[in-house]
Order: C-alpha cells, then structure tokens, then sequence
C-alpha cells in the first residue's frame, strides 16, 4: 500500500511538473519578450497543451489530478479516498515548486535584462505574474472569486462528462486533449479578469517561490491580499461543479435493470 501511494505521488510530482514547466514558460516568454514572442492567445493555447501533456504522464497511474481542487472533488463526488487527498497535494504543490524554480533559471538572465535585478510584483516591470495569478486592478475580491469558481466549475464539470462511460466518453486516450482543450476555453472566456488559475496548486506554489526567490511578501498582500482566492475559490468551484453535473446528469441515467424493463 504504501508503494503504491509513493508509486501515484511520483507520477502526480511528475505530470504537474510538465504542466507547470509548460504554462509559467509560455508566461515568461510573453511577459519578458513584452509580447514579442506570445500573447493571451498563445498562452492559452500553450496552457491547454500543457494540461495535456501532464495528464499523458501521469493519467496511466493516477487518473491525471494535477491539481488540489480536481483531488477533493473526486473526494466529494467519486469516492476517490480522501486518505489519499493530502499526499496528492503535497505531490503537486512539490511539482509547483520544481517547475518554477526551474522556469526561474531558465529565464534567469531575460529576467535580468528586463528589471535590472529589481524584482517587482506589479507596475512596468512587474514580473511575479508569470508565476503567480493576479487580478486586473479593477477586481473586487467578491467577482474574482466568483470569477475563479466559475471557471473551476466548467473544468469539473465538463471532466466527468468526458470521462463519463455512460455518457459520451472521449475516445480511448483522447481525454487529455479534450480536457487540455477544455482549458483553452475556460482561459480564452474568463482569462483576462483573473488569469484563470483554477488550480491551487498552479497559483500557490509558484507564489511561494517568488516570495522566496526576491519578490517578497508582497506576493502575499497584493490586490487586497488576493493569494487565498486562487487557492479556495477552485475547491469550492469544482466541488460545486462535480454537484451541478450529477444532479443535472450523472444522477438521471436509469441503471441496466431498468433500461432492460423498459425496453
């Protein structure tokens, strides 16, 4: 038992790494290229990719939860054990960590170039959103979080209709496109308001590292000390979500027995 749990928090590590290397990279490219080399578009499509990509990795051990808010839904709504919630996300929040440290040295000296070796989390030079979410200044705390629970609750709730066998199930091993592509449409509808984060572990853990590696605490107090939404507005948006698809239609297919009576 205890392999197996070692066995699914090293493929949870590995495919939320390539998630993560993936998306900060393609924010970095945008941001210290001053959008010379990518634009809201290109990250949406590269986040999409990349949430692919990781779930290819993993999904043969795990399912591909790469993701804290994804791992207490299945909790909630799929009897996923919730013994096993807490290992998960110390597993992917680790990945967080790797993956922006490494983005981190790979963009080092563009970084450098850019802001001089003075790090700022906002303004002309403001580079901690590559790493970290962070709303337009207009955003209230209220409309972001209901922002980020919205678009939380599209990812759930379209995820179990794709993997849902009684339903129209993707393609064997075409999931993850679809669920990457899924992304790319929740980033291109409601990206803008709050740079869609819908992943604890995507917005915490890089935001952890740039308070460790020059940014501060102000990463921790910026836009009315926003950081807790990303991390609770998913949770409460998926579990939400996994509620609305149940009720509405994975609760409303007749079982085998009554299928076969009617007909």
């Amino acid at each position: 038992m205890r392999q197996e749990l070692i066995r699914e928090m090293l493929a949870e590590f590995l495919g939320t790494t390539v998630l993560l290397l993936f998306g900060l990279g393609v924010v970095a490219q945008s941001v210290l290229s001053q959008k010379g080399a990518g634009a809201a578009l290109s990250i949406h499509i590269c986040w999409g990719l990349a949430v692919t990509m990781g779930c290819y990795v993993s999904a043969g051990v795990t399912g591909a939860h790469l993701n804290p808010a994804v791992s207490v839904a299945l909790a909630v709504h799929r009897r996923f054990p919730w013994s096993k919630v807490g290992p998960y996300i110390v597993a992917q929040l680790a990945a967080a960590l790797v993956a922006s440290a490494l983005v981190y040295l790979a963009y080092h000296d563009a970084l450098a170039a850019f802001d001089g070796g003075h790090r700022q989390v906002a303004g002309a030079l403001g580079t901690a959103g590559i790493w970290a979410t962070y709303p337009q200044p207009f955003m209230s705390l209220t409309s972001g979080f209901l922002n980020e629970a919205l678009g939380s609750a599209l990812l759930m709730g379209v995820i179990l209709g794709i993997t849902d066998s009684r339903n129209s199930p993707a393609p064997n091993g075409l999931a993850p496109v679809l669920v990457g592509l899924l992304v790319v449409a929740i980033g291109a509808a409601f990206g803008w308001n709050t740079g869609y984060a819908i992943n604890p572990a995507r917005d915490f853990g890089p935001r952890l590292f740039t308070a460790m590696a020059g940014w501060g605490g102000e990463v921790f107090t910026a836009n009315h000390g926003w950081w807790w939404v990303p991390v609770v507005a998913p949770c409460v948006g998926t579990v939400l979500g996994g509620w609305v698809y149940d009720v509405c239609v994975g609760h409303r297919f007749p079982d085998i027995k009554t299928a076969v009576e009617t007909v």
